[in-house]
């Protein structure tokens, strides 16, 4: 069965180039305009940070922030886009320097799941059911630091809080291995996935997959993918390209290895991504030497090259590729992929 296809981003995915080693490059583009950007890149969808629909939440009651919300809806709803996700970002805030659900102290810990709750309120009012957790500072830099069972038990506590508080919620883990943190202690899909069976209701906690965090992890983007749709859980990707395991790059999809990005089209059409409603998302970043003018091509360039692979992919002779693995003619069938991206 062939998916079905749109697309989405976040607006953190149009920056100003800052990085570790030095400042940014580009001027700030205010967030209505950045909305206005969307339809024009081809794209529908609009993935959330808590504060990037509410930035001052922190400083906010849960009426003030759901009142805040409903202008980023209406603003939604000017533009003709829909929220796909909201996610907490737990990882900027002074209190969550050691964790968030694993944080040592019980305040911090406590501060974590409330902003949790009300990144559920936000995501409500935006009118998305599905809340992302990038679980970016649950580690360590040393082992010690931590209990991995205790870790993993309060993990799995904030996520069923969660899930109590409201439920037509659905949750999805993006896993990654490492960065910021030395370990992570959901660093993978077959974590995430089961994590959710340590909740009351684990049809409702699902994952999202990015290309470049199952890089860092040795691993194939599109196996992982496969992975979860052989659970039914992949309910969202993030797709960008990676070159090595080093630091979490965000590269333009396909930018590094066109095959990789090929099997991953590859996988998710051929069973049917996209016909419950999923979207296919984007983590991109410009490169930093990038002038303003030509800052937003990363995006419109990705799904560019996302869509010139489903083309390759739907074009595949099935039946002579079912033949070659018959035989187990697997170096034929290595040429014929090649050459069909090759053209």
């Amino acid at each position: 069965m062939a998916g079905t296809f749109r697309f989405s981003f976040g607006p953190w995915n149009i920056h100003e180039g800052a990085d570790p080693f030095g400042p940014k490059v580009r001027e700030s583009i205010d967030f209505n305009k950045k909305l206005g950007m969307y339809k024009k890149l081809g794209f529908d969808g609009v993935q959330f940070h808590d504060d990037d629909a509410v930035p001052n939440m922190n400083e906010l009651t849960p009426k003030q922030i759901i009142a805040e919300a409903k202008k980023v809806k209406n603003k939604l709803d000017e533009h003709g886009l829909i929220a796909e996700f909201v996610a907490p970002r737990l990882w900027e805030d002074p209190r969550t320097v050691d964790g968030g659900y694993t944080n040592n102290d019980a305040a911090n810990r406590k501060y974590a799941l409330e902003r949790s709750l009300r990144t559920i309120d936000i995501a409500k009012t935006l009118g998305t059911r599905n809340i992302v957790l990038w679980l970016a500072r649950e580690g360590t830099y040393i082992r010690e630091a931590k209990d991995s069972v205790w870790a993993t038990e309060k993990i799995a506590e904030a996520v069923q809080l969660m899930l109590d508080y409201d439920p037509k919620i659905r949750i999805m883990i993006e896993s990654k291995p490492n960065e910021p943190m030395d370990h992570t202690y959901i660093p993978t899909i077959g974590h995430a996935i089961a994590l959710g069976m340590l909740t009351t209701d684990p049809s409702r906690v699902g994952c999202l997959i990015e290309s470049a965090h199952a890089l860092l992890a040795g691993l194939d983007p599109s196996d992982e993918m496969g992975y979860a749709m052989a659970h039914n859980k992949l309910w969202s990707v993030h797709l960008n390209d990676q070159n090595g395991l080093k630091f979490d790059q965000d590269k333009s999809f396909g930018s590094v290895d066109l095959r990789r990005a090929l099997n991953q089209v590859r996988i998710l059409d051929e069973h049917g991504f996209g016909n419950n409603g999923e979207w296919v998302g984007l983590d991109v970043k410009a490169m930093r030497t990038q002038k303003d003018n030509v800052a937003c091509k990363h995006l419109s360039n990705s799904r560019t090259i996302f869509l010139k692979l489903l083309e390759i992919s739907r074009g595949l002779d099935q039946k002579k590729m079912a033949k070659l693995r018959a035989a187990r003619d697997y170096e034929e069938l290595d040429l014929y992929i090649m050459e069909s991206i090759l053209g």
